[in-house]
C-alpha cells in the first residue's frame, strides 16, 4: 500500500485585504481517512456488479411547458450499473490504497425483480475470490434512479428546463474474516441541471440540459466517485487563512509562510505573539501558529494554539464577531483532523 503521512500542500491565492491588519487565503489538500476500515488483511479487492437493470418506466417524470399534470415517461438504464462499478473501480485503482482493484465485467444478477435485493452467496463469494485472486468484494447490489424535469419556456423553438437527478445505492462488502457480517454502506444524494434541451451544435455545452439517459449516467460516476471516500484515503480541498501585516514580525512569518517555511513562520509569529499587548493581535498571531503547526502535521500543537487563539478572540471581540465565529470554526476542524489522524494512520501502515 503507499505510504502517505496527514500532511497539507498548500498552494497560495490572493490577497483578500490590505489594510493594517488583512488576511491571506489559501487552499490545502488534506488527506481525509476512508469512512470505512476494512481489515489490514484486505489488500485487493473486486468490484462487481450485482442489480438488475431498472426497468424503463420507472422514476422518470416530465412537467410539460403549459401542462398542469406531471406526465411519467421513459427512460433506458442500460449500462448504468456498468457505469458505475467500472467508475468505482477506476477511482479506487487511482486512489493507490489498495495493492490492486479489479473488475468483475459480467453482472451477476440474471433475474428480473428489480426492487429485490438478493446478496452474494458464500459459494459465490469464495468463487469470485478465488478466480480474481482478491481478498474482498465490493458489490453494488441496489441502484434506484429518478429523474423531475420542469420545462420553464422555449426560445427559437428550444426547450428551457430544469431536471433534478437522485439516485439511490446500496453497496456491501464481503468478507469472509468477517463471520457473516457484511458492511452495508447506503448513499443517496441529487444532481441539478438547468438549460435547453438542444440535440445539435448551436449551444454551449453548459447551456444544454442532458436526456434521462445522460443524467443517470453522470449520477452513477457521481455516486462512485463518493463510494471511493468511503473505502479509500483521499485527498480533500479546503480553505485556510492567516493574518498579516500587524508588525514587521508577522510580516517575516508571512513571507516564510509563502516560501513554505513553516517552522521560520512559527518562530516569527511566536515573537509577535509574545510582544504583542493587545489580546486581538495575540489572537490573530496565535491562529497563525496554529496554522503552521497544522502544516508541520503537527496536530497537538496546531490543536493547542487553536484553542488559545479562539479564546483570545472571545475576550477581545462581540458575540457576533467574524473574527470568533472563523475561529471557532478552525479550533473544531483541527479537532477533528487530530481526531481523525489516529484513523488514517491505522488505515495507511
Amino acid at each position: 500500500m503507499r505510504r502517505l503521512s496527514f500532511f497539507a500542500i498548500a498552494l497560495f491565492s490572493m490577497l483578500f485585504f490590505s489594510s493594517c491588519a488583512g488576511i491571506q487565503y489559501m487552499s490545502i489538500e488534506t488527506r481525509e481517512p476512508a469512512q470505512v476500515t476494512l481489515p489490514t488483511e484486505v489488500k485487493s479487492v473486486l468490484v462487481v456488479n450485482n442489480v438488475v437493470q431498472q426497468p424503463d418506466e420507472i422514476g422518470h417524470n416530465i412537467k410539460r411547458l403549459g401542462k398542469s399534470q406531471i406526465d411519467r415517461v421513459k427512460a433506458s438504464s442500460d449500462s448504468v450499473a456498468i457505469f458505475y462499478t467500472e467508475a468505482l473501480s477506476q477511482f479506487l485503482g487511482e486512489e493507490k490504497y489498495f495493492d490492486a482493484v479489479k473488475y468483475y465485467q459480467k453482472p451477476l444478477r440474471t433475474d428480473n425483480d428489480f426492487w429485490q435485493e438478493v446478496p452474494i452467496s458464500p459459494e459465490t463469494m469464495s468463487e469470485l475470490r478465488n478466480t480474481t485472486s482478491t481478498d474482498a468484494i465490493i458489490s453494488l447490489d441496489k441502484l434506484i434512479l429518478q429523474t423531475d424535469r420542469t420545462d420553464f419556456f422555449q426560445q427559437e423553438g428550444y426547450t428551457y428546463a430544469s431536471m433534478t437527478g437522485k439516485v439511490h445505492s446500496v453497496i456491501r462488502v464481503y468478507l469472509p474474516s468477517m463471520e457473516g457480517k457484511i458492511p452495508v454502506v447506503q448513499f443517496t444524494d441529487s444532481m441539478k441541471w438547468e438549460g435547453y434541451d438542444i440535440r445539435d451544435d448551436r449551444a454551449y455545452a453548459e447551456l444544454i440540459i442532458p436526456t434521462q439517459e445522460e443524467a443517470m449516467k453522470q449520477l452513477a460516476v457521481f455516486a462512485a466517485e463518493k463510494m471511493t471516500n468511503v473505502f479509500s484515503p483521499h485527498w480533500e480541498n479546503q480553505d485556510r487563512w492567516y493574518y498579516t501585516q500587524m508588525s514587521s514580525k508577522m510580516r517575516e512569518g508571512e513571507m516564510f509562510a509563502k516560501g513554505n517555511q513553516w517552522s521560520d513562520a512559527i518562530e516569527k509569529w511566536k515573537e509577535s505573539y509574545t510582544a504583542e499587548k493587545r489580546k486581538l493581535n495575540q489572537a490573530k498571531a496565535a491562529h497563525n501558529i496554529a496554522l503552521g503547526y497544522e502544516m508541520l502535521d503537527d496536530m497537538d500543537s496546531a490543536y493547542e494554539w487553536a484553542t488559545i487563539a479562539s479564546d483570545l478572540f472571545r475576550q477581545s471581540t462581540t458575540n457576533d464577531s467574524l473574527e470568533r465565529r472563523r475561529s471557532l470554526l478552525f479550533k473544531n476542524e483541527i479537532e477533528r483532523r487530530k481526531e481523525a489522524s489516529d484513523k488514517l494512520n491505522m488505515q495507511m501502515n
